[in-house]
């Protein structure tokens, strides 16, 4: 299974960037290979936020939805993404995030498998330069959105 980590330092608030990650119907806006996001439920309850939501990523005529079950731990700062439908067999994803001084320290954990085993070997090979790409796309929306100087 494809597993890969990133670790940044981006310059915003802890709440802020939070936010930003959440605010998944956005995605489409600046995440690279992001086609379209759809969030079905969104519950904040307690010390959690629940939400179910579709992604829909590709390139050109390569394009599949996956479902994700996501959870916001409001105590631990922790959003733990698993799924539900699509082209997915496994996945899980943790997002990290720790406030130091005026940045936040965000590490993003993926693991993943895709049913389809031959499209599984292409990914294993690119899969860590894709998720640097999404994460220079978040740190660079988070830039924008707050840092306006």
């Amino acid at each position: 299974m494809p597993k890969a980590s990133v670790k940044r330092l981006i310059e915003c608030k802890k709440k802020d960037l939070i936010n930003l990650v959440l605010d998944i119907e956005k995605y489409p806006k600046f995440v690279p290979f992001c086609l379209d996001a759809k969030i079905y439920e969104k519950e904040d309850k307690d010390e959690f936020v629940f939400i179910i939501a579709d992604l829909t990523i590709g390139k050109g005529p390569f394009q599949d939805t996956y479902k994700s079950d996501v959870k916001f731990n409001k105590k631990e700062n922790l959003i733990y993404v698993t799924n539900l439908e699509g082209p997915l067999k496994h996945l899980e994803n943790k997002w990290y995030f720790k406030e130091i001084d005026n940045f936040t320290e965000v590490s993003f954990d993926v693991d993943f498998e895709l049913k389809n085993h031959f499209l599984n070997v292409i990914m294993t090979k690119s899969f860590q330069y894709g998720l640097d790409k999404i994460a220079d796309a978040f740190q660079k929306r988070a830039e924008e959105l707050f840092n306006k100087k």
